[in-house]
């Protein structure tokens, strides 16, 4: 059954006059517990397919419906709602408070949805991505790849059923790549959907499925060429 599912929807934007289409009539459904990659270049238009599902945007045309409810045309109140019960984010720019420690960071998002107060977690989610050591460092003190953990750790921690992540190995080694990629097919077998936008075709090979879009249309939806393979057989 879809978790998610898009109907003809579009996304234009009125730049210097002209009109740039972000989305052109993208019909897409995901079940619950499905590992997605959505592949393409840079202004292939799948940063706006995530801002869509994700309800940070709002389509030119179409209809958006998760679990069951629609959300175009929902009022403000409804889409806070829906944002804080349903759907997490993995941004590319980390979006760490600056003034909280990685914990607090993590515990803030906890907070928000209303799960866990004690804080333990935020703490256990912070250790599985590695940073076990680092729970008092605030943002200035962690490195690159340390703050996108931290922001893959907030997301995870909330417990949401969907998982939007926006390039989420973009700035980690190899090795933490991996890591995180584990963590994250670890809660898509725990029923979590999880949505990876990418354009690390490497990644792809993982997934359930692949969407790919060019010049904000898919392109092809389907399992991996080749079929699935397993994390360990990554390379980039």
């Amino acid at each position: 059954m879809a978790v998610i599912e898009l109907t003809g929807v579009s996304r234009h934007y009125t730049i210097g006059g002209g009109t740039v289409v972000a989305l052109d009539q993208v019909d897409l459904g995901v079940d619950a517990g499905e590992f997605v990659v959505v592949l393409g270049p840079s202004g292939s238009g799948k940063t706006t397919l995530l801002n869509m599902i994700g309800a940070l945007d709002t389509p030119t045309e179409g209809e958006i419906t998760i679990a069951g409810s629609r959300i175009t045309g929902a009022s403000r109140r409804e889409l806070f709602r829906y944002r804080r019960e349903h759907v997490s984010f993995v941004f590319q720019t980390f979006n760490l408070f600056p003034g909280l420690t990685a914990l607090e960071n993590v515990q803030f998002a906890v907070d928000v949805t209303g799960r866990s107060p004690d804080g333990t977690r935020a703490a256990a989610v912070l250790e599985d991505v590695g940073l076990g050591q680092r729970l008092d460092h605030f943002p200035h003190q962690l490195s690159g790849g340390e703050q996108q953990r931290v922001a893959i750790a907030r997301a995870l921690a909330t417990g949401n059923p969907v998982l939007l992540a926006d390039e989420p190995t973009g700035e980690l080694d190899f090795h933490t790549g991996v890591q995180i990629l584990e963590l994250l097919h670890e809660h898509s077998h725990g029923g979590t959907t999880v949505i990876v936008v990418t354009h690390n075709r490497e990644i792809s090979r993982i997934a359930d499925r692949v969407v790919e879009l060019s010049s904000g249309r898919v392109v092809s939806d389907g399992p991996p060429t080749g079929g699935r393979a397993e994390i360990a057989s990554l390379h980039w």
